[in-house]
């Protein structure tokens, strides 16, 4: 699944107390909806859109409240698809990170009812499930938005893609960013950054070369950026 198959458009605030007889024993809290209603409970895969750069705070805070809210038994999995990346820092050291295979999401394994439904939507920075939204008979408003659990083969993907994808190479240049290259051929030099491929762990730099500016491909291991 690509990442523009999860684009979508984007309380509970404690657990239900529990019910007691001053004369008897306590009362057994009602059974899920899909339960009541003689249908099977069946846990599948669902992505869930939040804002950006919270992923893994949505994660944490999930699964606290899935304990609070009594739904840890339904809420089972709460996942970020990430692949290995090496980060490398102005001074040239590389440090170890991780990439998110589809920033501003999280997938959520759960068996889908109104209340673990509404454990998800209420979590703070959530924006929504993916699915499909169901208009309103009238007016403009948008309307609800009923979660689409994903194929097996979607899931497959995902996480096959996170598993075998290779280590990204961040680093802290963009355009227009002035380097010294400290090793090489061209050790010495000063440039300024035209283009930045960190899938292939080079740049391209224009360096004045014999009064000319000229355009020379470094690895990022070569230089570092200068203030």
């Amino acid at each position: 699944m690509s990442e523009a198959d999860l684009v979508t458009a984007a309380s509970l605030d404690g657990a239900p107390e529990d019910a007691a007889s001053l004369d008897g024993p306590a009362l057994e809290a009602p059974p899920p909806a899909a339960e009541r209603e003689g249908k099977p409970m069946v846990a599948r895969w669902y992505a869930v859109q939040v804002a950006s750069s919270c992923e893994k705070k949505v994660k944490a805070t999930l699964e606290q409240r899935a304990i609070t809210l009594g739904v840890d038994s339904r809420i089972l999995e709460i996942e970020i698809p990430q692949t290995p990346a090496v980060k490398l820092k102005k001074d040239g050291s590389r440090q170890a990170a991780e990439e998110k295979v589809f920033p501003g999401y999280v997938l959520v394994r759960m068996m889908l009812d109104e209340d673990t439904m509404m454990a998800v939507r209420s979590t703070p920075n959530v924006i929504n499930f993916v699915g499909q939204e169901e208009r309103r008979s009238t007016g403009r408003a948008r309307g609800h938005i009923k979660p689409r659990p994903l194929t097996r083969q979607e899931v497959d993907r995902i996480f096959k893609r996170a598993a075998e994808k290779k280590p990204v190479v961040k680093v802290d240049l963009a355009e227009g960013d002035q380097i010294l290259v400290t090793a090489g051929p061209f050790k010495d030099f000063q440039g300024e950054v035209i283009e930045v491929s960190g899938e292939r762990s080079k740049l391209k730099a224009l360096l004045s070369i014999f009064g000319r500016e000229t355009p020379v491909e470094l690895e990022f291991a070569q230089i570092s950026k200068q203030s």
